[in-house]
């Protein structure tokens, strides 16, 4: 006869205690993590890790959409400005300031995009606004007195060249004097700068990130905004529009190539602080409409000519003092931490 199996009546092996495995999943972050490469000027919209495709799409649209709006509350101020003093109506039916006053108005309906620009690099593109500046974050002022200081030469070449053109108007102006010539000079140092760096912050900065969100070669980010910067000035004569176009490319490389704004803010303020004051140094110079797109063949071929001397120092330049070229690489996110067996129980 066999003995019944016996079964042991001591604790029993298996635990009774809490779990040893989590009841919930380690958390997962929302957002794609950082890039931890170092960048280009022009992809910098990838270094944040916020970077989706509809960002720089929708930012273009708002960015467009709210420089109207404000510059037609703009024309409406200066409207009612100019019934307020009696001034006459322009052909396009805005109030006539005067020449200089006309002229304010204009570099200062430029000068919105500017901080609308910076706003758009906040939200919706979710950025450092500084990143729209520099890779540094911010502008470097060194380097943009260094470049300042490339122009002269290139300036001075373009002006005595100008001065020695033939004039096919043959109309040479009456001096204005040098109390108006002094007041305009000193309008000009203040809006000039504003209006040329709002340019440079839409065209050189906004709308080159944004294509160089979708694009990793400098060409294919630099052309759309030279061919728009181009037409932003209008269609006067096709040497006149393939000078605004090489200017165009010249800036948005050399932007690329030393990592900023800076050098294209420089060329572009040396250029119409140059254009504006030898229009306000004659009788109704300033009243003119022409712009860059409207030069002779002449004149836009000494413009490409200078913008060519200036990017070679600009570049040598860049090899003596080397400013940074590429964003600071951003150290990847640590792991997120296991969750403790004891208080997931």
């Amino acid at each position: 006869m066999t003995n019944p199996p016996s079964y042991p009546t001591g604790p029993t092996p298996y635990p009774t205690g809490p779990t040893p495995y989590p009841t919930a999943p380690p958390p997962y972050p929302t957002a794609p993590p950082t890039d931890p490469t170092g960048h280009p000027y022009h992809r910098l919209d990838r270094t944040t890790g916020r970077h989706r495709w509809w960002r720089p799409l929708t930012g273009t649209v708002l960015l467009a959409f709210a420089y109207v709006v404000i510059l037609l509350v703009l024309l409406a101020l200066s409207y009612g400005l100019g019934t307020a003093l009696g001034a006459p109506e322009l052909p396009d039916g805005g109030a006539d300031l005067g020449p200089l006053g006309n002229t304010a108005m204009d570099l200062v309906s430029i000068a919105i995009a500017l901080p609308l620009v910076l706003l758009a690099t906040l939200w919706p593109a979710r950025r450092p606004v500084g990143t729209v500046t520099s890779v540094t974050g911010r502008l470097r002022t060194g380097w943009l007195g260094r470049c300042l200081l490339a122009g002269v030469l290139p300036i001075l070449l373009l002006t005595v060249t100008a001065f020695l053109l033939p004039d096919d108007s043959g109309d040479t102006g009456a001096w204005v004097g040098w109390r108006s010539f002094l007041t305009a000079l000193a309008v000009l140092a203040v809006l000039v700068p504003l209006q040329a760096a709002a340019e440079e912050y839409v065209f050189r900065g906004w709308l080159l990130q944004a294509a160089g969100a979708f694009v990793r070669s400098p060409w294919f980010a630099v052309i759309p905004q030279a061919v728009l910067f181009a037409a932003a000035h209008g269609w006067g004569t096709r040497w006149g529009f393939l000078g605004l176009l090489v200017n165009g490319l010249v800036a948005g490389l050399l932007t690329i190539r030393t990592g900023g704004l800076e050098a294209a803010i420089a060329l572009h303020v040396l250029n119409n602080l140059l254009a504006f004051g030898a229009s306000a140094a004659v009788v109704d110079g300033l009243s003119s409409d022409e712009t860059a797109a409207d030069a002779p063949w002449s004149l836009a071929l000494t413009a490409i000519v200078t913008d060519l001397l200036y990017a070679a120092i600009v570049l040598w330049f860049a090899r003596r003092h080397k400013p940074q070229r590429l964003s600071v690489p951003t150290p990847p996110a640590p792991p997120a931490p296991c969750a403790d067996p004891a208080r997931t129980a």
